[in-house]
């Protein structure tokens, strides 16, 4: 539906005597009430009256001499109660594991399986993988492009793999053996 200018009249006509959106929609036809909105906005026609009715112009009210006014005397200043400052002692740092990184908020956490669900065979895979990964940055990642994130993402040296993917997986080969676990696995972890 492409609005002609006779509907765009129609649609003036009908705004100007307080007709509602969806009123103007049926009127119209093959239209909904946002496209007349749309339409209303855009031509600048949103400011109206909400009885539809014109409305008399106001007049203002006249405005009688003002007397006076002496300056009110400045309030005095309270005097101030001296509040001794109480400060608490630090909290006791949690006793992390030397290896335990704290990621700053609002960082996402690359997958990380933990290290008992993960062959030696693959951890070795991955390890050899990413000496000869293309350490590529955010920006350089595409759809063939192994998606795997190493390092810290609030440092300098944080990357991506950048090596090709395996078909369907955002992974290169390696980084899939670590990242994805056989269904069997999964299920006899549970029981």
């Amino acid at each position: 539906m492409s609005w002609t200018d006779d509907r765009v009249e129609i649609l003036k006509k009908m705004w100007g005597e307080g007709q509602s959106a969806s009123q103007i929609a049926k009127e119209l036809g093959g239209v909904t009430r946002n496209a007349v909105i749309g339409k209303v906005h855009r031509l600048g026609l949103s400011n109206r009256t909400a009885t539809g009715a014109a409305a008399a112009p106001v007049a203002p009210a006249p405005v009688a001499p003002k007397a006076e006014a002496k300056p009110k005397p400045a309030p005095k200043p309270e005097p101030k109660e001296e509040v001794e400052e109480v400060v608490a002692a630090p909290a006791p740092k949690p006793n992390l594991p030397a290896r335990a990184k704290i990621i700053p908020a609002g960082q996402p956490l690359p997958p990380q399986p933990s290290a008992n669900e993960i062959s030696p065979e693959a951890l070795a895979k991955v390890s050899e993988v990413e000496k000869k990964s293309k350490k590529i940055g955010l920006m350089d990642l595409t759809e063939r492009t192994c998606k795997w994130p190493v390092g810290d993402p609030a440092t300098d040296d944080f990357w991506f793999c950048g090596l090709p993917v395996q078909q369907g997986k955002p992974y290169c080969e390696a980084h899939v053996g670590v990242a994805f676990q056989p269904m069997s696995a999964r299920r006899d972890r549970r029981r």
